[in-house]
């Protein structure tokens, strides 16, 4: 079994909804469609899951022999960033990102804000009736959990899951990725607006049904922001477009009239 099951193969195990199409595992664990079209192709061979109107995996007994050597990697290899995105996608109740990850995913990964490879917390919300097992899955891949983010230094690795409990998920998809509704994530935006002024732009420029305004000190906030390389060049053409040109174009004129010599201007 384990000559066929290597990491893509007990990824895919795990990901699989009964009915899911190829394409729909590729995007959840973030793999190229080919390499998961072989490794399927490979599992459907000896047995282990079955196409008929969409992919389903035969045995639970499978299922669980795959999320054991997904944990085993973990546990010697702990995951990075972008693996720590894909592991709640095996897990067998529904979730969805929610806070700074609600942002992250809305704005389709243009938006990054109070985290860093080295600090970084994941924002899921969960049903109430799911919040033991979301521990204990967690646990399984040496992923601390928490209901409030906390400090780097009480934590062994940089990655943490903060857990959000509801009585009830609104789920909504963006490339995928299963996230809270944007009417929800707004008015956190809009608490937290500091943070996330440039983000409400963002949003603002990518949906058309939207209308949350955008007034040109907040151009130039922006700007700033892009300047001092908090915003990539793609966050800053969505945010920005032309603009970026125009303002550039002020400032620099306002930069040089600042550095002319003014000296014998008012001299007699």
């Amino acid at each position: 079994m384990y000559e066929v099951l290597d990491d893509t193969a007990a990824q895919i195990i795990l990901a699989v909804e009964s009915g899911d199409s190829i394409r729909r595992v590729a995007q959840h664990i973030q793999t190229p469609y080919e390499t998961v079209r072989q490794a399927v192709n490979r599992l459907e061979e000896a047995g282990y899951v079955k196409y008929d109107d969409g992919l389903s995996v035969v045995d639970e007994r499978v299922r669980n022999s795959a999320q054991e050597l997904v944990a085993a990697s973990a546990a010697i290899r702990p995951p990075s960033i972008d693996e720590a995105y894909v592991i709640p996608q095996y897990g067998e109740w529904p979730f969805a990102y929610s806070r700074i990850d609600a942002v992250y995913v809305w704005t389709q990964g243009g938006y990054q804000v109070a985290r860093d490879s080295g600090d970084y917390p994941l924002f899921l919300a969960v049903r109430e009736q799911d919040v033991d097992d979301w521990q204990a899955f967690f646990e399984s891949f040496d992923l601390p959990t928490a209901f409030e983010r906390q400090p780097r230094e009480e934590l062994s690795g940089p990655l943490q899951i903060v857990l959000d409990p509801q009585p009830t998920l609104d789920i909504e998809y963006v490339e995928g990725y299963p996230v809270i509704p944007r009417e929800d994530t707004i008015p956190y935006m809009r608490e937290h607006y500091t943070q996330f002024q440039s983000a409400l732009s963002m949003l603002d420029q990518m949906y058309e049904d939207l209308d949350l305004g955008i007034d040109y000190e907040e151009r130039i906030t922006i700007h700033q922001q892009y300047k001092n390389g908090e915003l990539s060049d793609d966050a800053a053409e969505i945010l920005l477009g032309d603009a970026i040109e125009e303002i550039n174009r002020e400032r620099e004129a306002f930069e040089e009239a600042t550095e002319l010599d003014t000296t014998d201007v008012f001299q007699e």
